[in-house]
């Protein structure tokens, strides 16, 4: 296969200083069939994979769920029973990994503890009655999965890691590209990586994502034994958000439904494959796995301010070479 429209349009964005580096790869259930670095950086090179740690945590949490510990019904209070005191409504696992839950959202790199502010914030809306992105409510992922397997959230994701050599997935942002612009967007990335985020913080390699793609497209194929059963992905891609209102910044014409941590492109306007799941970061990071077309692609890069790159151009340019 090959994929040289979506090669240069990153190549372009580069060297046109739209991206200070970038690794772009693509794999397909047999493995990565093409990867390259851009600018001064390697294929190995890790990078702050941001909100990509979102279901990556999903699958921790799903594992459990499989394991018979968790059920999407599971109310957070079953870990955390000072959590919503002052509430009138029940947030359940479903919620927290549907941005359903209605907490409000602090601040990316919020000065205050994760789970002091998870106890702590206010209610936007009853749980399941709007969605609106939360990146606060993986902390309560978080604590529901290290309730149930009794070990921490990062631990039970670099057990599934392991299981397909995802080696380079962590926490440790010592070595990763630093974020060109974090300052200029807002972001302290030193108080930032002090919460070690479970909706944002990991790290990791586009390989590591590339072998998470193809063991994903393995199990839409039907294979058995591996990090999730096929029943259990089927069950993070059933669409969670229905009809509710949808809030910023995913609002209704954006053509999504969140699944269980997952973000579903079944109704998006801009592509060409709307047969398509997976998750970006604030630093410009993106992760999409096409079942129907059997591919998945994966881009590493580290400007937060990147209003010029679509996404969208990307997924279609990759789509289109097959």
């Amino acid at each position: 296969m090959a994929f040289s429209s979506a090669f240069d349009l990153i190549r372009r964005h580069v060297a046109e200083d739209r991206l200070p580096t970038a690794v772009l790869g693509v794999a397909t259930a047999d493995g990565t069939v093409a990867l390259e670095a851009f600018g001064p950086a390697s294929r190995e090179d890790r990078y702050p994979l941001f909100s990509i740690t979102k279901p990556l945590l999903g699958i921790a949490a799903a594992r459990a769920i499989a394991r018979g510990l968790l059920t999407p019904e599971t109310p957070l209070a079953a870990a955390l029973p000072a959590f919503g005191a002052g509430r009138d409504d029940i947030v359940r696992l479903r919620h927290l990994a549907s941005h359903t839950s209605g907490i409000s959202e602090p601040a990316l790199d919020t000065p205050v503890p994760l789970r002091t502010e998870l106890l702590s914030r206010g209610r936007d809306f009853a749980a399941g009655t709007a969605s609106r992105y939360s990146t606060l409510a993986f902390e309560g992922i978080a604590a529901l999965v290290e309730h149930a397997t009794g070990r921490a959230w990062d631990a039970e994701v670099t057990a599934w890691a392991a299981e397909i050599g995802a080696h380079g997935l962590s926490l440790d942002l010592a070595d990763a590209h630093p974020v060109a612009d974090a300052a200029a967007a807002g972001v302290d990335m030193e108080r930032f990586a002090a919460l070690r985020h479970p909706g944002a913080g990991l790290a990791g390699r586009a390989d590591d994502l590339l072998r998470l793609g193809s063991a994903l497209l393995r199990i839409g194929d039907g294979e058995r034994g591996g990090i999730l059963s096929p029943a259990t992905l089927a069950m993070m891609l059933r669409p969670l958000t229905g009809a509710i209102p949808r809030l910023d910044p995913y609002p209704a014409e954006r053509g999504q439904d969140w699944g269980f941590t997952w973000n579903l492109r079944s109704r998006a306007p801009g592509l060409i494959d709307r047969d398509a799941y997976g998750h970006g970061g604030w630093a410009g990071t993106e992760f999409w796995v096409h079942p129907t077309a059997g591919v998945s692609w994966v881009l590493l890069t580290n400007r937060a301010l990147h209003a010029d790159v679509d996404a969208d151009a990307l997924d279609n340019a990759i789509i289109g070479a097959l």
